[in-house]
C-alpha cells in the first residue's frame, strides 16, 4: 500500500500547493486592498468589488464573447478531436500513427507567445502568408487583419481548434483503444459497416469519456484562455469587441488601477458560477443516463 501511496503524493502535493491553499486568499474578494496594511487588515469592501464586472459599459460584450466563444470551443473540438481519434484508430500501420499523434499534440504543447508570431506570420499585411502568397494568386488586395474585427472570431475559432483537438483527440484515441476487438469483429459478421461500428460501438463505449471531458470543459467556460484572446490578437485596441474577453478585461483593468480585489472578486465570480454549471449538466446527464454521470 505505501508504494502507491509514494506514487501518488507528488500528484497530491500539487494539488494542495497550487489549488488548494490559494484557496486561502478567497477573502481578498470581499477587501478594500491596501498594500500599507497586511491583508488581513485591510477594511471589508463587502460585494463592492463584485459590482466592477457588471458596472462597466462592456459587460454585456466580454460575458457575451466569454460564453460564446468557449461554448463554440466546447462543440467543435468535441466533433473534430472524436473524428480524428477514429481516423487514428483504423490507421493500421503504428508507426505512421505514432507520427501522426506526435504531430498533432505538438501544438498543444506551444506557448500562446509562439503561437501568437505564428498567426502574425500569416496575417502580416506587408509579409504574411495568406496576404502575398494566396490573396495574391487571386487578384485580392491585401487585408489589414489586424485593424478588422469581423475577422477575428473566425480566426480564433481555427487557432484554438488548431491548438487544442489534438490533445483531446489522443485522450479519445486511448479510450477507444482500450474496447475490445472482440465486439468490432461481431458487427463486421453481422454485416455492420465501418459507419455502423463507429455509431453503435466506438461512441457508445466511450461516452463517460466524452462526458467527463466536457463536463470539465463546462465547468470552465467563464473562463477564457488568457494566451488566445491577448497573445494572439496582439492586444490590439481594434480588435476588442470580438476579442476582448473576461480575463483580458480584469488584466487590463488590474494593470490600470492595481485594485487586486476586483481581480479576485472577478475570479471567484467565475468559478461560482462555473461550479454551478458543472453541478447542473451532471444533473442533466444523470437525469437522462445515470451511469455516465461524473458524481
Amino acid at each position: 500500500m505505501l508504494p502507491l501511496w509514494l506514487m501518488v503524493l507528488p500528484g497530491m502535493m500539487y494539488l494542495l500547493i497550487n489549488n488548494y491553499i490559494p484557496m486561502l486568499g478567497v477573502f481578498i474578494a470581499f477587501k478594500k486592498i491596501h498594500y500599507s496594511k497586511p491583508l488581513w487588515l485591510n477594511d471589508w469592501a463587502g460585494f463592492d468589488n463584485f459590482t466592477f464586472l457588471f458596472a462597466s459599459p462592456d459587460a454585456y460584450i466580454i460575458l457575451r464573447n466569454t460564453l460564446l466563444y468557449n461554448s463554440a470551443f466546447i462543440f467543435l473540438n468535441l466533433i473534430f478531436a472524436l473524428f480524428i481519434a477514429v481516423m487514428l484508430n483504423e490507421l493500421k500501420n503504428k508507426l505512421l500513427k505514432k507520427s501522426y499523434q506526435s504531430i498533432l499534440l505538438l501544438p498543444y504543447l506551444l506557448s500562446f507567445g509562439i503561437v501568437g508570431y505564428l498567426v502574425y506570420a500569416f496575417l502580416s499585411v506587408e509579409h504574411g502568408f495568406i496576404n502575398t502568397n494566396i490573396l495574391s494568386l487571386f487578384g485580392i488586395q491585401p487585408i489589414e487583419w489586424y485593424m478588422n474585427s469581423e475577422y477575428w472570431p473566425y480566426i480564433l475559432l481555427i487557432v484554438q481548434n488548431w491548438k487544442t483537438v489534438g490533445y483531446l483527440s489522443v485522450i479519445y484515441l486511448a479510450a477507444i483503444v482500450g474496447i475490445n476487438n472482440e465486439y468490432y469483429e461481431a458487427a463486421y459478421i453481422d454485416g455492420a459497416n465501418k459507419w455502423s461500428q463507429i455509431t453503435k460501438i466506438t461512441i457508445p463505449l466511450i461516452k463517460p469519456v466524452i462526458v467527463i471531458m466536457t463536463l470539465l470543459a463546462i465547468g470552465r467556460i467563464f473562463y477564457a484562455d488568457f494566451g488566445l484572446f491577448y497573445q494572439v490578437p496582439m492586444n490590439t485596441g481594434r480588435l476588442l469587441p470580438t476579442t476582448n474577453v473576461i480575463d483580458t478585461y480584469v488584466y487590463r483593468a488590474l494593470i490600470q488601477t492595481g485594485d487586486v480585489g476586483m481581480s479576485a472578486a472577478a475570479g471567484l465570480f467565475q468559478s461560482v458560477l462555473g461550479f454551478f454549471l458543472v453541478l447542473v449538466a451532471n444533473f442533466t446527464v444523470r437525469k437522462i443516463d445515470k451511469d455516465n454521470a461524473l458524481f
